[in-house]
């Protein structure tokens, strides 16, 4: 296939430098327009069909809310490392079964997660709204402002549309792997990628995601965030493109695997053209994440139920014991303290729970503590989490 021009370079000075940074043309790619050929249609469907695999599993088991609960925060997890954030799964659910006490106190990578949590949940909620913001700049932009909140990247305009040149690797742009457009260049890239966002376009929806994530990636708006923003961005587009209806896809395990092949592709889009590269290993991606997860869906309900008759099967099984059970897959990591707030109980019930579900072997005590001990559903958590606790490579 010839070479495909996808942008332009131009020449800016930064901080006493000249530099070539790069201007993405607008989508869809052109001349030569994409070739979406029998092998690639090919992909595409079985991606689609994985999807749609993933959605009916999620409308089937009893109780989609705690799987989309903890596909969320893999997601968050994994979405992070890639970024170099050191944060792991059991991390994040320890500080949310320790939260809100003295205990319960977010280390700075375990923060990052948090606030992708709630840049997610605010960014579904406004799209579910009639009266709320649309798939927009806008949209992302209040989605970064949370993202960023009070984090270590708070002190680079959270929120705001930066004014100053980035790059990408490298410690000054002179070295970098990769320059983004300009500020100046700015407001033509990102009003081209909103009105893509909105347009008539017969390619197929996974498709537009695929190229709409490099375009975001590749004008990198931000200071800080942009790779979580852009992976947010494909989340939001399956939903709202009808291809998930709820956040099931934790998309980052494939590209925390083959992180190195991600970020190269990304660089071949910009380089050479390769959007038919990026796109064989987009949809490779989806494919393979989306059957992933419906297989551990299925492990975590066979498991639950598996235990959930153990716990009804102990001599003298309390009303307490079950329904904490019951609850564990939305927090599979408790306190004595949570376990009262999750009941509504007081703290001796919460114990006696805590013990019958010790136990039957569905909890394990984790802190060696003689006080304020912490406990976790380990079978779960070792079914649910996967990679996700993989230390992130070094950058």
């Amino acid at each position: 296939m010839p070479r495909r021009v996808t942008g332009r370079l131009e020449r800016t000075r930064v901080g006493g430098e000249e530099v070539a940074a790069f201007v993405p043309l607008p989508l869809p790619p052109g001349d030569p327009p994409l070739d979406l050929g029998v092998d690639r249609s090919a992909l595409v469907r079985r991606a689609e069909q994985a999807l749609a695999r993933l959605d009916l599993a999620g409308g089937l088991v009893p109780s989609i809310d705690w799987i989309v609960h903890a596909f969320v925060r893999k997601e968050a997890v994994l979405s992070a490392q890639i970024e170099g954030n050191q944060a792991t799964l059991v991390d994040l659910l320890t500080f949310e079964a320790q939260a809100p006490s003295a205990e319960g106190t977010a280390t700075p990578d375990v923060e990052e997660v948090c606030n992708a949590l709630d840049a997610l949940t605010f960014a579904r909620a406004q799209l579910a709204d009639p009266r709320g913001l649309p798939l927009s700049m806008r949209l992302l932009n209040e989605t970064h402002a949370r993202l960023m909140r009070g984090t270590r990247g708070a002190d680079k305009r959270p929120g705001e549309v930066r004014r100053s040149q980035n790059w990408i690797g490298g410690t000054r742009p002179g070295n970098a792997r990769y320059v983004p457009p300009p500020p100046h260049a700015l407001g033509e890239a990102l009003g081209a990628l909103e009105a893509y966002l909105h347009a008539d376009d017969e390619l197929p929806p996974l498709v537009r995601a695929g190229l709409l994530h490099v375009q975001f990636e590749s004008i990198h708006p931000y200071l800080d965030g942009n790779g979580r923003i852009g992976r947010l961005l494909v989340t939001l587009l399956l939903e709202r493109w009808g291809l998930l209806t709820r956040p099931l896809l934790y998309l980052s395990l494939h590209l925390q695997r083959h992180r190195a092949e991600y970020f190269r592709r990304l660089d071949a889009v910009r380089a050479e053209g390769d959007w038919e590269g990026w796109l064989d290993f987009f949809l490779e991606a989806v494919a393979t994440t989306a059957d992933e997860a419906v297989a551990t869906a299925r492990d975590l309900f066979a498991l639950v139920a598996t235990d959930r008759a153990r716990v009804l099967a102990l001599p003298g099984a309390s009303l307490g014991a079950v329904r904490l059970l019951e609850l564990l897959p939305r927090s599979p990591i408790v306190t004595v303290g949570t376990v009262v707030r999750l009941l509504g109980t007081t703290k001796p019930t919460a114990g006696r729970a805590v013990e019958a579900l010790v136990a039957a072997g569905v909890l394990v005590e984790t802190s060696g503590k003689k006080r304020d001990r912490t406990f976790a559903y380990a079978t779960y958590l070792d079914r649910l989490r996967g990679e996700a606790d993989l230390a992130p490579p070094a950058a």
